[in-house]
């Protein structure tokens, strides 16, 4: 008679044998063609892939070319920003230093770093290295992007030095909302607890070790390197995600300040890499037991921490939507159709990259694009999951085409809908020089409104290169034009005192689908006096 653990490892080797005999190590027939035709039908310049399969790497390729108009074309060791799929290396990062005992994942961040202040003196006392991770502290959904995105002056002790101003949205601990800032906290504690910038941790003890010859962690590097993809959008003045395919400013993105949070490059090679460490929990391919980080380390890191609220996908893409939804230490932990996966997306501007593994299975996928077609990287994404899976085949492609083309009609209807049925004929309550002046907000800080020839001109005076022009929409609310037609529009709408003179400012996002770092809604400006101007020297 068998024990109940003989049975359930004869269950488990029989599951393992029935899934290996399910999928192929090979991609499936035909699948370069399948993306050069997709490439091709959606204007998309280029694009990586890699596959990893039981520790060996199936497939790293580049499809199409760097640039649109430009013959080089995208290799395996093309460099792509890799966006919020970079959180995981910070998290890997932290975990090295765990594992050295340096820091603990329950330490007080203050411990740390001791200029650390959140809003809340309690919170800012409890607050952990772990909650640095997974986006449970308390802040709203994206809270405080705009002090480095799309670009920042500032440095990364000026936004742990902001944070004190950012007010809560909600109770510590209680809700799940994806931030960015944290992240880059993370990075300051990993430089306070080592000895050496976030930079130079994670190109010597990550990047090396692994073998990921081509990735950098510092932006300067990424412009030297000629082997890189440059990034592109649709950038309809409507709508974002609409009109033809252009080349992007190659600095728009998250800047170097932010790069703990995704400000990483890589390419398909060196994502295989990677691929094959997190896949055997930590262990160096072909290194004779070496180790990046531990087993502990790793399974800590894909430990559920905080439940992620699921919004069920509509038609036609609703087999995506998960079943259990989940974040560990900078990545998902949710389910693909009843299968667990661990996955992560990362998006810079122009740039999309999406991660997932399925650990029962022992595969690991990466996808990298040069544009914003999302549909394109994660449609052959799911293919190739389904695939490996050994589920029926599907155009997904073509499924998050239906699913993306709804998403813009709605939001070109909302525009309409402001357009037409509330803005009002109506002239501003000043004449332009009375809305000229200095203003500034607790955590951003200043910006400068000027009047030039009877049009006003914003400056946003920490970001550099993000300045347009306000033109009157109705009542006192104006909308931003900026010179830099990548960064979303915004309305800017001016409250008066008593005696007819500004008393604040408050933005909100022209477009209903305007990326959730373009926090306006969480500014407040308020006239910026000389003595106020004097404390900031």
């Amino acid at each position: 008679m068998l024990s109940t653990s003989k049975i359930l490892h004869a269950v488990a080797i029989t599951t393992g044998l029935l899934l290996a005999s399910i999928a192929s190590a090979a991609p499936p027939a035909g699948f370069d063609a399948r993306v050069e035709k997709a490439l091709k039908e959606h204007d998309v310049p280029g694009m990586a892939i890699a596959i990893v399969e039981n520790g060996r790497i199936v497939q790293a390729k580049g499809y199409g070319v760097r640039r649109l108009g430009a013959p080089e074309a995208v290799d395996a060791d093309t460099i792509f920003p890799t966006g919020s799929t970079g959180k995981a290396f910070t998290a890997a990062a932290l975990a090295i230093l765990v594992d050295e005992g340096k820091l603990g994942w329950d330490d007080k961040v203050i411990d740390h770093l001791p200029d650390f202040r959140m809003y809340d003196p309690w919170v800012t006392r409890e607050m952990t290295v772990l909650d640095l991770l997974v986006h449970r502290s308390g802040l709203g959904l994206g809270a405080g992007d705009l002090l480095f995105i799309p670009r920042s002056s500032r440095s990364r002790s000026d936004i742990v030095r902001a944070l004190r101003d950012l007010k809560p949205a909600t109770s510590f601990r209680s809700n799940y909302a994806y931030d960015n800032i944290l992240y880059i906290v993370a990075g300051e504690v990993i430089a306070a607890a080592s000895g050496q910038d976030w930079e130079s941790f994670i190109r010597e003890r990550l990047f090396e070790p692994a073998g990921m010859t081509s990735s950098v962690s510092d932006e300067k590097d990424r412009f030297a390197n000629p082997n890189r993809a440059q990034p592109h959008a649709r950038l309809d003045p409507r709508l974002r995600g609409l009109g033809p395919q252009q080349v992007l400013p190659e600095r728009e993105g998250l800047g170097q300040v932010g790069a703990p949070a995704g400000g990483l490059s890589s390419s398909a090679n060196d994502l295989a890499h990677w691929l094959q460490v997190q896949l055997a929990q930590g262990a160096l391919p072909d290194s004779d037991g070496k180790r990046l980080y531990s087993e502990a380390s790793a399974q800590a890191m894909w430990t559920p921490q905080v439940p992620v609220p699921i919004n069920a996908y509509p038609a036609p893409i609703t087999d995506i939507t998960p079943q259990f939804s989940s974040y560990a230490l900078g990545w998902n932990v949710q389910d693909y159709r009843g299968v667990k996966v661990v996955q992560h997306g990362g998006a810079v501007f122009g740039v999309l990259t999406f991660i997932v593994m399925v650990p029962e299975r022992n595969l690991g996928i990466s996808l990298q694009i040069n544009s914003e077609d999302v549909g394109v990287m994660r449609g052959l994404g799911y293919e190739l999951l389904d695939h490996y899976l050994g589920f029926e085949p599907r155009d997904w492609v073509a499924a998050f085409d239906s699913w993306y083309q709804q998403r813009l009609d709605g939001g070109l209807a909302a525009l309409q809908s402001a357009g037409k049925g509330a803005r009002k004929a109506s002239r501003p309550s000043l004449p332009a020089t009375g809305y000229a002046g200095r203003y500034a907000d607790a955590w951003y800080g200043p910006i400068e409104i000027t009047e030039r020839s009877g049009k006003l001109r914003i400056d946003f005076q920490r970001t550099p290169n993000m300045a347009g022009t306000l033109s009157h929409w109705q009542y006192d609310t104006f909308r931003t034009e900026w010179d830099d037609s990548s960064i979303e529009p915004a309305y800017a709408t001016f409250a008066l005192d008593a005696e007819g003179k500004v008393a604040r400012m408050t933005m909100k996002p022209v477009s209903p689908l305007a990326d959730f770092s373009y926090d306006y809604q969480d500014l407040l400006f308020t006239p910026r006096h000389e003595e106020q101007d004097e404390a900031h020297q």
